[in-house]
């Protein structure tokens, strides 16, 4: 329990906002690429007002998650550079699956698992991106080959399953971890949650001017 009344603001509202028209926009594509991937899967279409509206809904949203997850990155890169303490962190992957904060390096803002998802998410979005464009008929149809529209599926399809996978690892993590759900609905956490998760952005909150304006009382 938080006595002090304090919070920590984790994400801004602009942060958060764009957090989840990613989520949705990721979700969408996920629902309407699978109606199309395969027939047993076609009912999801049932969604988006059959069969028609899913293909021509499917690229728009993918330039909206596209563009969405641009804005992620222009807010969250700095939090998700690679420092030591990350290497170490993997390093102790048994302790952090055990919960051993004993024996768990602390990090900052972002843990390493973290900056997996999105690293991996950077590299992937764009992929989905590109590989779709080349497949969207209605504009760019007449612009490549077969064989090069044939490579596009196989790379856009490997990509959408890949994303699939970290999207799960991403939102079970999120589930897993108490209280991590309520930073990006929310956008606070309690001093006691960075202490035991993300200790060293702590003593730099404390140590940094500039960042002690993060430090509120509860709203």
């Amino acid at each position: 329990m938080n006595r002090s009344g304090t919070v920590i603001i984790r994400y801004n509202t602009a942060q958060r906002l764009n957090h989840w028209i990613n989520a949705i926009c990721f979700v969408l594509m996920v629902l309407s690429g699978l109606s199309m991937f395969h027939p047993v899967m076609f009912w999801l279409s049932n969604l988006f007002g059959g069969g028609q509206w899913t293909r021509a809904m499917h690229p728009w949203i993918g330039c909206m998650l596209m563009a969405s997850y641009i804005g992620m990155i222009v807010q969250f890169w700095r939090v998700n550079l690679w420092h030591q303490e990350d290497t170490a962190w993997v390093k102790s992957g048994k302790a952090v699956v055990e919960d051993d904060e004993e024996h768990i390096p602390a990090v900052g803002h972002n843990n390493a698992g973290q900056k997996f998802v999105f690293w991996s998410m950077a590299l992937l979005i764009p992929t989905l991106f590109l590989t779709g464009l080349v497949i969207w008929e209605v504009y760019f149809g007449e612009a490549t080959s077969i064989p090069v529209q044939r490579a596009a599926v196989l790379i856009h399809s490997t990509a959408a399953f890949l994303a699939i996978i970290v999207w799960i690892v991403h939102v079970y993590a999120g589930i897993w971890v108490r209280h991590s759900i309520r930073a990006m609905t929310q956008g606070y956490v309690t001093p006691g949650w960075v202490w035991r998760h993300h200790r060293k952005w702590l003593e730099e909150l404390a140590s940094d001017p500039q960042q002690k304006s993060a430090v509120r009382k509860r709203p």
